[in-house]
């Protein structure tokens, strides 16, 4: 049987589900590739992946795909990694940095600011990791991931995009689903869903091997900011989100 190739995102918010996954990887019957976000969905739109944990802002660019399991990554209401980032308080703020890792973020932060902070700025998309240090005076940028963990202990005005859009609709956001673009087994998404929750048993050993990468807690990342299952109330704030989107085109 041909392995299923995965991608997944290279970030600390993933090590939990890499628990299993590696596990199910080891058995032979799944690929691993990892990358960061706007690349796993690009894979997956060139069908060089089977199945990726991509930005949900990517879905309607995917044909013929389907969502898989019931495993995502969202956040209740402060998700930590991925915010907004300034010298100055947002009302001062004349332009801001797109993070270029991102789809989601980057239309989330545009979503934000046309309708809830309802602020004019100018967007500018970021090409590498230079983009960071050019964050200063009236400059503002959006980081996500692992960098963002770092980078707030560096900026003295944080806005969070979690919140934010928990303010603006009342919503829990969902930054990534799992999705497929070939056809799976019911046994298979069983055995993948079950490998996705493996690490959450063994919680305490994640944060341990993994709380040296970053100054940032991780037990109260992974239990109190992201949130990993996805429920009838997500899937209603990604229907939301992708019909906003949409407004913004």
């Amino acid at each position: 049987m041909e392995k299923i190739r995965v991608g997944i995102v290279n970030y600390l918010n993933t090590k939990p589900l890499l628990v299993g996954l590696r596990k199910v990887e080891e058995a032979g019957q799944i690929e691993l590739i990892e990358d960061y976000p706007a690349r796993i969905a690009a894979l997956l739109i060139k069908k060089e992946i089977d199945l990726g944990l991509v930005p949900v802002a990517a879905l309607p660019t995917i044909p013929n795909h389907f969502i898989v399991g019931s495993y995502c990554i969202s956040t209740k209401e402060e998700v930590g990694s991925v915010c907004l980032f300034s010298q100055q308080p947002i009302d001062n703020v004349r332009r801001v940095i797109l993070d270029y890792q991102s789809k989601t973020s980057v239309q989330l932060a545009r979503l934000l600011f046309g309708q809830f902070w309802k602020k004019e700025v100018e967007f500018i998309p970021a090409f590498d990791e230079m983009y960071i240090g050019e964050i200063k005076g009236s400059t503002a940028g959006i980081i996500i991931g692992d960098r963002a963990l770092e980078a707030r202990s560096r900026f003295p005005y944080i806005y969070d995009l979690g919140i934010a859009w928990k303010a603006f609709t009342n919503l829990p956001f969902v930054f990534a689903v799992w999705a497929s673009v070939v056809p799976l087994s019911k046994e298979f998404i069983t055995l993948f869903d079950n490998a996705n929750g493996l690490g959450f048993t063994q919680l305490k050993e994640v944060v341990a091997a993994n709380q040296p990468a970053t100054q940032y807690d991780l037990y109260r990342y992974y239990t109190t900011n992201i949130d990993y299952r996805l429920s009838a109330e997500k899937e209603e704030a990604i229907r939301l989100f992708l019909q906003k989107s949409e407004q913004l085109k």
